[in-house]
């Protein structure tokens, strides 16, 4: 390992706040006057004032571009040549960040009482008109140079994470619709999620063959971002416009009805229940109750038609009433925060992590910079929704009677999401246990198990939710479980940067040198036992969730 000096503004200063991954306010503008790769990319940060900065110069690279989302990388060129503040970068990235995660239960409730149409088309404008706000915002400038203020960009983030939430969410959600009764229910659930993720892979080549600035001699230099932001505006213009159009939920009228015809079954007084006005033969069974279908004649209650839309909105009432008091919900839910919001704190922290792991004269090897982990984790979560998604549809039971079983065993869908929890732990306890302080080279094991596991618990999460209480309801139910990851991230980020930061200021066995970073175990210990706790919470109440359903005799 060479033993060069490694640059100590790639800690954070003291009394600085640690968050994410580090994003200085102390970094330079980037010279115009660098030397480029031929590659296009290698020159795009030429600023290594900050860690997020040195990370994002790595995942530029041709060889780990792919993997790494595109809007994140430019945003952070734009942000340095804009020389805006840690304040500032924090306000546009947070912009979008709470745009997307707070909008989904309302983006879920109208795909659901609207169709997925109109979010789509919502979608169009709202990420269109984001990143065009933003391009024209960066075309003029810094701030401080007569540019316009920053609130303007930090509302074209705002427009951004909406339209990202709502496009997602409606695709998502008309996959889970169309292929609530198909035996592939989770791998046509698991597929938009995983484009999501995979989407990077091309958006990064576009900009970094086609939209780049002239460089020397000829080749490309840096990615002009102004004409990117524009790509990405059209980009997401036509995609939901393409949405509006293409995003339609077949026979949702069976949907509702079959939805209405459960209630009835649930309801111990049937002639008080007005949804129905007509019999409803060949119903499947109800896999709740695995009660027998029954025929309903409205001749039997003496009860009058109602409209179809009042009909549609007092069944999806009933659907999300019975879900928010649901207590297998709360169970899932609570898992979910304590699992997902560790995931996201390792994810957003992982680059300090592992700067605590050589000492500060030493240079972190490119087998194990953040860049090469990024990749890693980008590669091990698509590989976790695909591969859950297909294999919970091969090994879980058949919850519809079309579907017939010949299998001599059955794997409940709850055992996929104790088992990412069992990852997650597992991840946890490596990075507890100090055995990676003393062996650096097995950080990559714990990026790609923090990896897997953060994959596969977005994916088999709704594909329960789909499952236990239907689809009819689901962009809204499913909405309502994603808020979770936002403040269990936010939580255990707080958590992570207190412990951090308690070590950089008082310098004690961490191999402090007065120049604010923090070497050692005791930067991340305390917190990775923590994480590890919450780890094991989830696996608790998803095993309480499992026999739950067991006891009843709901198949999931």
């Amino acid at each position: 390992m060479a033993n060069h000096s490694r640059s100590s503004s790639l800690r954070p200063k003291i009394g600085a706040t640690v968050d994410k991954l580090d994003f200085d306010d102390h970094r330079k503008p980037p010279s115009t006057n660098d030397g480029v790769e031929s590659s296009g990319l290698g020159g795009l940060l030429r600023d290594d004032e900050s860690l997020l900065s040195n990370v994002v110069d790595g995942v530029i690279e041709r060889d780990r571009r792919k993997l790494r989302l595109a809007i994140t990388k430019y945003t952070a060129l734009a942000t340095a040549l804009l020389c805006y503040t840690q304040f500032q970068v924090n306000a546009v990235a947070t912009a979008g960040e709470l745009s997307q995660y707070l909008s989904i239960p309302l983006m879920g409730f109208l795909c659901d009482r609207y169709s997925p149409r109109p979010v789509a088309l919502l979608s169009a404008f709202s990420s269109g008109g984001g990143y065009i706000l933003a391009a024209l915002a960066y075309h003029q400038g810094p701030p401080a140079h007569g540019g316009w203020p920053v609130w303007i960009m930090v509302i074209g983030f705002l427009g951004v994470g909406l339209g990202t939430c709502t496009i997602v969410l409606g695709s998502v959600t008309t996959c889970g619709k169309n292929f609530g009764k198909s035996r592939y229910r989770g791998l046509a659930v698991a597929s938009p999620i995983a484009a999501l993720g995979l989407s990077g892979v091309w958006i990064s080549q576009v900009g970094g063959r086609w939209l780049t600035e002239p460089g020397r001699g000829g080749r490309a230099g840096n990615v002009d971002v102004y004409r990117y932001f524009l790509f990405l505006s059209g980009l997401a213009i036509g995609v939901g416009l393409v949405g509006a159009v293409a995003l339609q939920v077949v026979n949702e009228e069976e949907l509702i009805e079959e939805a209405a015809a459960n209630q009835m079954d649930r309801s111990e007084r049937l002639e008080e229940n007005p949804f129905l006005h007509h019999s409803t033969h060949d119903r499947p069974v109800n896999y709740r109750t695995m009660s027998e279908s029954r025929s309903l004649n409205p001749s039997e209650h003496n009860q009058q038609p109602i409209p179809d839309a009042s009909k549609k909105t007092l069944v999806l009432n009933n659907e999300m009433r019975r879900f928010l008091t649901d207590p297998a919900m709360w169970l899932l839910a609570v898992g979910f925060f304590f699992i997902s919001g560790t995931g996201e704190s390792f994810i957003n922290n992982f680059g300090t992590i592992i700067s605590t792991l050589y000492p500060p004269s030493t240079q972190i090897p490119p087998s194990n910079s953040a860049a090469t982990n990024v990749s890693i984790v980008a590669i091990t979560s698509t590989l976790a929704r695909l591969i859950t998604g297909f294999g919970s549809d091969l090994l879980a039971p058949p919850t519809h009677p079309s579907q017939f079983d010949h299998r001599a065993f059955n794997v409940s869908r709850v055992a996929f999401l104790v088992s990412c929890a069992v990852l997650s732990a597992l991840f946890q306890l490596l990075l507890a246990s100090s055995l990676v302080q003393s062996h650096p080279s097995l950080f990559p094991l714990i990026s790609a198990l923090a990896g897997y596991s953060y994959g596969t618990v977005f994916t088999i999460t709704p594909i329960v939710i789909s499952v236990v209480w239907g689809v009819q309801n689901f962009g809204t139910n499913w909405g309502t479980i994603s808020m979770v990851p936002a403040g269990g991230a936010t939580v255990w980020g707080a958590i992570y940067s207190a412990v951090y930061q308690l070590y950089v200021d008082s310098g004690a066995d961490t191999g402090e040198i007065g120049d604010g970073l923090c070497y050692g175990y005791a930067c991340y210990g305390a917190t990775a036992w923590g994480m590890l706790a919450s780890s094991l919470v989830a696996i608790a109440l998803w095993v309480l969730l499992w026999m739950r359903f067991k006891k009843g005799g709901i198949i999931v």
